[in-house]
């Protein structure tokens, strides 16, 4: 007569110990991103504030160009832009309007680059 085999059970101490050294390789072994945030200021809070002198200034966000008071621009050479086209070092009120798909990471990349220059408070309009 045959024996009846028994059935070792199996151990699941190797097995965590396995998942645990793959939990700690990715954890090491992976990029952090560094987030910015990029301050945004209704257009309904503007008029509690003293009314500037200065002539705001327009710009025309699309998905493939960038208009500065209707002269094409892009976005390397905003900051230059704005500074010329500033009268003074007054705040100035950057009115950004959106223009067909604009993707949300091309709008956030206009308000970075509109975050170097002093002074500027973007006010963001609706796509159209």
């Amino acid at each position: 007569m045959r024996s009846a085999r028994r059935r070792r059970r199996l151990s699941m101490t190797s097995l965590i110990d396995v998942i645990f050294l793959l939990l700690l390789f990715f954890m090491l072994t992976s990029t952090f991103s560094k987030f910015s945030q990029v301050e945004l200021v209704s257009s309904g809070t503007s008029g509690a504030t003293q009314a500037s002198q200065t002539p705001p200034i327009f710009v025309q966000l699309t998905p493939d160009a960038l208009f500065i008071n209707a002269r094409a621009t892009t976005l390397e050479t905003l900051p230059l832009r704005l500074q010329a086209d500033r009268a003074s070092d007054d705040p100035v009120t950057v009115i950004l309007a959106l223009k067909g798909e604009v993707t949300a990471q091309r709008l956030t990349d206009a308000l970075v680059s509109l975050r170097q220059v002093e002074g500027v408070r973007p006010v963001i309009l609706g796509a159209s």
